[in-house]
């Protein structure tokens, strides 16, 4: 019953509206008022951003800043994590199925909107990796490599927290996404970032060209090839508010991971080791 009712409760809750009011005001000036009550809230260490917390304008510019340029050191090698956050799900991909949660499993092609993308990953590996609040917000790249494709896929804003991923069958396939596809020597992988409730911006400089809130003539399957050479470290793109990132690897390309699920995460940190890198 109480799982009946958490249901419920996710799928009448006025998701999209609530992102948008929700957005709209933590972007007006007075919102920075919020920001030392934020702080507390989600007991965030400050001592690793760029700014003072005094110094942001609002309350998004505060969630989405950036860090120290010598804030966090870089793995030289292996896969990096491209985000702070905790391991929620890793391993194999089977008969195109990742998994969500216990007793739980999704769709890879539903995932990437398609077999085009998502042959290459069948019989591959995955790592998804959750951002709380209190988390640090930008997403940067794994490996050296070069950006090649990215593709928008419109959907629900459920919040991907653990009730979300308790309650919500299939909540990875039914939330917003931007995919992005990362060439590199080793193999090319695709980096899906998924919205939620409160995220109404996944922001990148390649993906699509959008104002929130986003019109509803706009949320349809967008997509486009572009070449952007990127080094491991580098920001590739920011959530206005929290979510999840998912890693998808094709056959082969990782030897095999060194973290655990349940492991907290940091962006730069080594989170698997690459095929005959050792």
């Amino acid at each position: 019953m109480k799982s009946i009712l958490g249901r419920v409760k996710l799928r009448v809750l006025p998701k999209r509206t609530l992102t948008e009011w929700v957005g709209h005001a933590a972007r007006k000036r007075w919102s920075r008022h919020l920001i030392p009550w934020y702080i507390r809230h989600y007991q965030i260490d400050c001592s690793e951003a760029e700014h003072a917390p005094e110094q942001y304008r609002c309350l998004v510019d505060f969630f989405a800043r950036g860090l120290r340029a010598d804030a966090r050191p870089i793995a030289e090698s292996g896969v990096v994590s491209p985000v702070d956050g905790t391991v929620s799900e890793m391993g194999d991909i089977q008969s195109g199925t990742l998994l969500q949660a216990k007793g739980k499993t999704y769709s890879l092609r539903a995932l990437v909107g398609g077999e085009d993308l998502a042959d290459a990953f069948q019989a591959g590996s995955y790592i998804t990796i959750y951002l709380s609040p209190r988390d640090y917000h930008r997403i940067h790249a794994p490996l050296d490599g070069r950006v090649t494709y990215w593709r928008y896929i419109p959907g629900n804003l459920y919040p991907v927290n653990a009730a979300g991923v308790a309650h919500i069958q299939g909540l990875f396939v039914q939330n917003e996404r931007l995919i992005t596809q990362l060439a590199t020597d080793f193999g090319t992988l695709a980096l899906v970032k998924v919205g939620a409730t409160i995220v109404g911006s996944i922001r990148t400089p390649y993906g699509p060209q959008y104002e929130r809130p986003m019109r509803r003539k706009q949320r349809c399957m967008q997509s486009q090839h572009v070449s952007l050479p990127v080094q491991r470290g580098r920001e590739l793109g920011r959530f206005e508010f929290g979510s999840t990132v998912i890693l998808l690897f094709p056959p082969g390309m990782v030897d095999q991971f060194t973290v655990r699920t349940g492991d907290i995460v940091r962006m730069g940190q080594q989170i698997a080791i690459l095929a005959g890198e050792r």
